[in-house]
């Protein structure tokens, strides 16, 4: 019995000292879970990255409220990892203890910074002077206006006693996958990164709205609406940088808050569709590829349709649903700028170094929100810097594209002005010219002379040597017609072998004679290498209007049936139309016994002087 009694105290002792082990480590474990050492601040490091100096707690459910968090504290933060990517979805939360410690002697405030434009939601919990915590919120959640610190990205003011530690928590809220950036820096340190950041987002912007404001120029001095379409596309591509960056929320509607961060989708998706839409229209695929040019011009306009329903719908349909189509949509563009530039279109590789960067930045973006890449300088401003890049090579795939359109314009008009053959002046318009000189001529007295020009062999050469050395001898016809008149002359091919002058200022058959001899020897002059061997005839016709004022139907008229009553082979082939005959003015006053002579308006051969 004396044994079993002895073994049971000995049994009592063990558990009694095990228990009071136990005790004093726990009370070991609490002890230097208090006094885990302070993060130290001081002025000559103005820039702390606080990620992994901290404590974390990954509340999967988010239910747990400030003050459980603050019981629990020891039992519930680990040390923070600074690679740690999380995936809170639409109710976890990220728990972050920091104890921070300011110098006695450091003059400068301390502030906490978020650098991530697109975070959800943060609370930060410090306490005042009065040992009270104070909770401050920010995020793209709420208007920008009720931030304790409005601007592009969250950051609270840290109130920091010298010389004494202070515990600051944080919670973050965020849908989408991502390690969050966090940084100490001081006040002053901050107020000149802001400055720097607002010169480069202003330099960006400046530029665009610059490139916006020329487009728009263009499109009013030119009447080109592509110019006008661009503009548009690039007023769209600025709000999507600006909503992207923040600026958009934190000067452009700063009270918005009904909808949360649905701006940036909202821009995202009519940004796609836009780009879409643009492109097909840059590029041009409705001639070879019917089927594919309604499919993205379906596609632009569904992008739309899904802007404006973006705000109604859940995180976990409207996210994925954006992400997909804004990686689909340059895609796309470049696999039309691709097929564009295999069949030779220049634009085609302007487009596709334009989407290029653009769609790799978009890849990286895309990789971050599903969290396999880390939250970085690089992976969140990857966007902007491709946008900068593709606005101005597709302007210039836009000013080629221009350039080609008014080249067809101006062709298509030098079809209704001038001879598609020669290059003269169209006919309707030589016409309209010689009512207008016979009308100055009236009025002002200004002599000119008409003249209609026939190859006179034009027929002979066509039936023995084809059609094509009979358009050879009409283009060779003008090029001698050129070297014997002005640069002020009106030439004009009116008939299939038929030119007709108008010679302002001139007011002498010697000068028309002599130019006529000039062109009808040349056209006898053989032309070395030319086969066949043609040589060609001019039959010429003239009037001075100092010696006829007939009206311009009535003077093509004569000329014409002057040069139709000359023979093939005739030794006079230059012929004016003879002079008006006039008669004395009547002595008498019964004049009107008197009739004039008959005047047929032609005169025959005979009247005509060579």
């Amino acid at each position: 019995m004396r044994c079993v009694a002895e073994r049971r105290w000995a049994r009592l002792w063990q558990g009694l000292a095990s228990l009071i082990a136990g005790m004093l480590l726990c009370s070991m474990v609490q002890a230097q879970a208090v006094r885990l050492p302070a993060l130290p601040l001081n002025d000559a490091e103005p820039v702390v990255e606080a990620q992994g100096a901290g404590r974390s707690w990954t509340d999967a459910q988010g239910t747990t409220s400030f003050e459980q968090v603050l019981r629990s504290r020891d039992t519930l933060f680990e040390p923070d990892n600074s690679d740690v990517i999380y995936s809170l979805r639409d109710r976890g939360a990220v728990w972050l203890h920091y104890r921070l410690l300011r110098g006695r002697s450091e003059r400068n405030g301390w502030m906490l910074v978020f650098p991530m434009p697109g975070l959800d939601e943060v609370t930060v919990w410090q306490q005042d002077s009065l040992g009270q915590w104070l909770a401050s919120t920010a995020g793209d959640m709420h208007a920008v206006s009720t931030w304790a610190g409005p601007g592009r990205y969250p950051y609270f003011r840290l109130e920091l006693p010298p010389g004494q530690a202070r515990d600051v928590y944080v919670r973050i809220r965020h849908h989408t996958s991502a390690n969050f950036p966090v940084q100490l820096i001081t006040e002053a340190a901050y107020s000149q990164r802001v400055q720097v950041e607002y010169m480069a987002v202003g330099l960006t912007f400046g530029a665009l709205m610059l490139l916006i404001t020329a487009c728009l120029s263009r499109a009013l001095v030119y009447r080109d609406s592509a110019y006008a379409w661009y503009s548009l596309y690039g007023s769209i591509t600025a709000l999507a940088v600006a909503a992207y960056t923040g600026v958009a929320a934190h000067l452009l509607w700063p009270g918005f808050g009904s909808q949360g961060d649905s701006p940036q989708g909202c821009l995202a998706l009519l940004f796609a569709a836009a780009a879409l839409l643009f492109a097909r229209s840059l590029v041009g695929i409705s001639a070879r590829h019917l089927l594919l040019d309604r499919a993205v011009f379906c596609a632009g306009l569904a992008g739309i349709g899904l802007a404006a329903l973006f705000p109604m719908l859940s995180k976990n349909v409207g996210l994925p649903m954006m992400s997909l189509y804004v990686a689909l949509a340059p895609l796309t563009a470049m696999c039309i700028a691709f097929a564009a530039w295999r069949r030779g279109d220049e634009v085609g590789l302007w487009v596709l170094a334009a989407y290029l960067p653009l769609s790799l930045a978009l890849l990286m973006t895309l990789l971050r929100v599903f969290g396999w890449l880390p939250v970085s300088f690089g992976t969140q401003y990857a966007v902007v810097v491709g946008i900068t890049i593709k606005l101005p090579l597709l302007l210039v795939a836009l000013n080629i594209r221009s350039r080609e359109r008014h080249n067809a314009e101006i062709r298509e008009q030098a079809l209704s002005s001038q001879d598609a053959l020669t290059g003269l002046l169209a006919p309707h318009l030589f016409h309209d010219r010689l009512r207008q000189v016979v009308a100055r001529f009236r009025r002002d007295q200004e002599s000119a002379a008409v003249v209609f020009i026939d190859l006179a062999n034009y027929s002979r050469i066509k039936g023995a040597y084809g059609s094509a050395v009979a358009e050879q001898s009409l283009l060779r016809t003008v090029i001698k017609l050129r070297r014997v008149l002005r640069d002020v002359d009106t030439v004009s091919r009116i008939g299939e072998a038929r030119f007709g002058l108008i010679l302002e200022g001139v007011n002498s058959r010697a000068a028309v004679s002599d130019r006529s001899a000039r062109l009808i020897a040349a056209g006898l002059m053989p032309l070395k290498g030319l086969k066949p061997d043609v040589t060609l005839y001019f039959h010429i016709a003239a009037v001075l209007l100092d010696e006829r004022v007939m009206d311009g139907p009535e003077l093509v008229d004569g000329l014409g049936a002057l040069l139709e009553i000359m023979s093939p082979r005739t030794r006079r082939p230059i012929r004016f139309l003879a002079p008006e005959m006039t008669l004395p003015m009547p002595i008498d006053s019964d004049s009107s016994l008197h009739e004039p002579w008959p005047d047929s308006g032609l005169q025959p051969a005979a009247a005509v002087a060579s």
